[in-house]
């Protein structure tokens, strides 16, 4: 697969897997319409959503925003890879290394330096500080699956062919089958078996893969959906014995008595994806991706939190 003279290098192969990247770097503002084709969410018509920045001017704001909070982990993340979607991989190389240096323990971060660091090099190898960053990354998650993917590639540059089939067949065992990356997966076992001459049909054939997650990986659509307490029994009742009108007032007092909370107190996950769901079911979809971002904000030196909160408001429709 990488071999002298191979038809493809691992520059190649890294950009046709290039899907991995989708299970940890979820878009920034400027991509959210990755989510959505139309350009609108399902909250939000088209002729209200505003146009998309470009990737030069989120490029643009977060390094500003850098200069004035340089502690930001988040925000390191986000220009990381933004600079990797505009193929300046060197520099998205240096801005995932201040993010895994302010969050040491963020799976992600790492394996996000993990395939920086080899895109930046020669594209035939992994280099010992990209690999250094994959089992950094495996780690805190033994099943990232961009950690994974890339030390398997690292087995078959070593010779180590068959190592590196098996390490992709476990990877593919943990991908929901929905997954983008799964025929990609199931591509590269197919043509490093056929290039070397190991027998995996029988295998492929039988290979089930995990049950379908729509590209989530965390618990934050559960918890934005079902998982956050709502108004008491006897909140509901008061509200239930008002007009109508009173009713929505009543309601978005109480909403805007979360919001009033968590600027008080804003280490509180769950508040901020309950009241990303509260704006989202009043209506109010500007304050609904405010809230996103000071969430955002409030965790942007906590990887895992950010994370929830990200792909709770993506599954309510908020982008960000």
């Amino acid at each position: 697969m990488t071999k002298p003279g191979s038809s493809m290098n691992i520059g190649r192969i890294a950009l046709i897997v290039a899907a991995l990247l989708a299970v940890g770097a979820v878009a920034v503002q400027v991509y959210r319409s990755m989510n959505d084709e139309s350009g609108a969410n399902g909250s939000v018509a088209a002729s209200d959503a505003e146009p998309a920045p470009s990737v030069d001017e989120v490029i643009a704001g977060l390094e500003k925003k850098l200069q004035e909070s340089p502690d930001d982990a988040e925000s390191w993340r986000m220009l990381g890879w933004s600079y990797f979607e505009t193929a300046k991989f060197a520099e998205s190389a240096t801005a995932m290394k201040r993010a895994t240096t302010l969050d040491p323990d963020n799976p992600e971060y790492w394996s996000m330096l993990g395939e920086a660091l080899v895109m930046a090099s020669d594209g035939q190898q992994v280099p010992p500080d990209a690999a250094e960053a994959f089992r950094n990354a495996l780690k805190h998650d033994p099943k990232d699956p961009r950690a994974r993917y890339f030390l398997a590639v690292q087995k078959d540059i070593a010779g180590d062919h068959k190592g590196a089939i098996d390490a992709w067949f476990a990877l593919l065992e943990d991908t929901p089958a929905g997954a983008p990356y799964a025929a990609d997966i199931r591509r590269v076992i197919g043509q490093v078996a056929e290039n070397e001459g190991i027998d995996v049909a029988a295998r492929l054939a039988k290979a089930a893969p995990a049950a379908p997650t729509g590209g989530i990986t965390t618990d934050g659509p559960a918890t934005a959906t079902a998982a956050i307490p709502g108004p008491s029994r006897k909140e509901m009742q008061e509200a239930a014995a008002l007009p109508p009108g009173q009713q929505e007032a009543m309601i978005a007092n109480m909403v805007d008595g979360l919001d009033k909370r968590l600027k008080a107190n804003p280490n509180d996950a769950n508040g901020w994806i309950m009241l990303i769901r509260s704006r989202m079911q009043l209506g109010q979809t500007v304050q609904a991706k405010q809230a996103l971002d000071r969430g955002l904000d409030a965790f942007k030196n906590d990887g895992a939190e950010a994370k929830r909160i990200r792909e709770a408001a993506a599954a309510l429709g908020v982008g960000g």
